[in-house]
């Protein structure tokens, strides 16, 4: 599904963006200039995995950084060209909301019910322990 969104982009010229950054482009479209914490936070996101994002929007040219409340943070701001590809962007996420839905309402169990099982039993016994136990029964 990824890729049919990139190749969405693709197909209308947009170039250096990637489905994982259109919610926090569109979190900082709303919200404004937010620290890498509050960004990860409000996407429930780790910190390393946001700061990479971040990193990834400023090579980009996606995102900005300006000193921020006090000198050991920094403010994550949207460039003029992210503000210029919000209404796409918020198009899209909208867009894909709906077909999730229409794809859900074609098969026998809801997607989200699908991550939201999958997430229980990892909470219960997580990925890696499974895996490092299948090695040591070898």
């Amino acid at each position: 599904m990824d890729a049919d969104i990139a190749r969405l982009y693709t197909e209308r010229g947009i170039t250096g963006v990637r489905p994982r950054f259109v919610a926090p482009l569109i979190r900082l479209g709303r919200r404004g200039g937010m620290t890498i914490r509050q960004l990860a936070e409000s996407l429930e996101v780790t910190h390393s995995a946001m700061s990479q994002t971040v990193a990834a929007l400023q090579r980009d040219g996606l995102v900005t950084t300006a000193a921020g409340a006090d000198a050991r943070t920094r403010q994550v701001l949207l460039t003029e060209r992210a503000r210029e590809l919000l209404p796409f962007l918020e198009a899209e996420w909208r867009a894909t909301e709906e077909v999730v839905a229409e794809l859900e309402a074609e098969i026998p169990y809801a997607l989200s019910q699908v991550v939201e099982d999958l997430q229980a039993a990892l909470d219960r016994r997580s990925f890696h322990d499974r895996i490092a136990d299948r090695i040591a029964d070898r």
